[in-house]
């Protein structure tokens, strides 16, 4: 009988090697949001991983190269190591298309083409890295309504059901008076966009399903963005979500909440069942659906203004108008619906309608994992 052939095992120099042409795609795909005029000014620059001690990144004029750090690309998550990118290519821009090489590093032109590309003028020096400002905590959360929803979602973990469902629906609703107050009382606040779950050149039907779930009831906004796929050295698409740092921990952490919960309902399911990928998609729609279906039962209670009856639509009116901007030309794009195998869908929509989310709301570590954290290593 054949063995099967064992998992190549990238080098140091592939692993680099791989990285640096996925850091030449991004920067070749980064260019959608300049006017036409622009994008025919830039030409492309040389790339390289160093060893920086004091910076996450440089563009060097003289030998038209963006360096990156090699401890960012290979200990951070992908949209962080995109976030400096996008700052260098801003110097770039600003050195070979605004003319800005009589001008301070950071001067007027620098900031005019990071306002063009929608780079962070700051994402430079010892200025922290995405994935570290969004999920890992430096200091505690002094907000009593927040500390009180990680509280509920502990206690959602209980084994009585009655118990953790009552946890869980409290939190929920803590969550929506939360955002409720925030935008009624117009609390200044920023935004962070973090990719959530991985990129792939294709997605399953269920990841869309999730992801609308994620953005009508977690308070955050959902945008597939094209991103590089390592293990394919292509570029595919990830999700990204967007909102106050607070909602994308908690969106995130649901979305992989979930689809932990599919993977281990589907083994149970589909033990001795021997079915095929398109029953699993069955099956975690059916899981998305009968949660859906959970949460929208509490939707009064969601919705309600702290101090009546009316029901008002949750929209943070900053995090549209964020989203404007990072994103001024969207395509919108129909899926059919695919043939579903009823008895499937429905054991999976009772799975979801017993499904209790619970803890994480806030961990002290960075739970984000590096580009390379799916690869394998000597």
């Amino acid at each position: 009988m054949a063995q099967a052939k064992p998992e190549h095992i990238l080098d140091q120099e592939e692993m680099e090697g791989r990285i640096l042409h996925g850091l030449a795609r991004e920067w070749e795909t980064s260019f959608w949001v300049l006017s036409r005029h622009h994008r025919q000014r830039m030409r492309p620059p040389l790339f390289s991983l160093r060893d920086m001690k004091t910076r996450w990144g440089t563009w060097d004029a003289r030998k038209r190269e963006i360096s990156l750090s090699r401890d960012l690309v290979l200990q951070h998550s992908w949209d962080s190591v995109r976030e400096v990118l996008l700052h260098e290519m801003a110097h770039q821009f600003a050195a070979e298309v605004l003319g800005a090489e009589d001008e301070s590093a950071h001067g007027p032109r620098f900031l005019q083409a990071c306002f063009l590309l929608r780079a962070n003028p700051r994402a430079s020096a010892k200025y922290r890295p995405l994935d570290e400002r969004v999920f890992r905590e430096g200091s505690p959360n002094k907000d009593k309504r927040l500390l009180r929803v990680k509280k509920l979602l502990a206690l959602a973990g209980s084994p009585n059901q009655h118990e953790a469902e009552a946890a869980m629906a409290k939190a929920h609703e803590l969550m929506a008076r939360f955002n409720l107050g925030i935008v009624e009382e117009k609390t200044p606040r920023d935004f962070e966009s973090v990719f959530t779950g991985r990129p792939l050149l294709r997605h399953p039907a269920e990841d869309y399903y999730l992801a609308g779930l994620i953005q009508d009831f977690y308070f955050v906004r959902c945008m597939w963005v094209s991103a590089f796929v390592f293990e394919k050295d292509r570029m595919g698409r990830v999700l990204e979500i967007s909102g106050t740092p607070q909602n994308v921990r908690l969106g995130s952490y649901v979305y992989d909440f979930v689809r932990n919960f599919i993977e281990s309902q589907w083994s149970l399911y589909n033990r001795g069942r021997t079915l095929n990928r398109f029953r699993k998609t069955d099956f975690a729609i059916g899981i998305v659906q009968g949660f859906r279906s959970k949460l929208e039962s509490h939707e009064e209670v969601r919705t309600k203004t702290p101090g009546g009856n009316a029901l008002v639509a949750l929209r943070d009116p900053l995090l549209e108008q964020y989203m404007a901007f990072k994103y001024p030309r969207v395509t919108t794009v129909r899926r059919g619906s695919p043939r579903q195998d009823r008895k499937v869908l429905k054991a999976g929509q009772e799975a979801g309608r017993n499904m209790v989310i619970h803890k994480g709301i806030e961990e002290k570590g960075c739970s984000k994992k590096a580009l390379t954290g799916n690869m394998k290593l000597p």
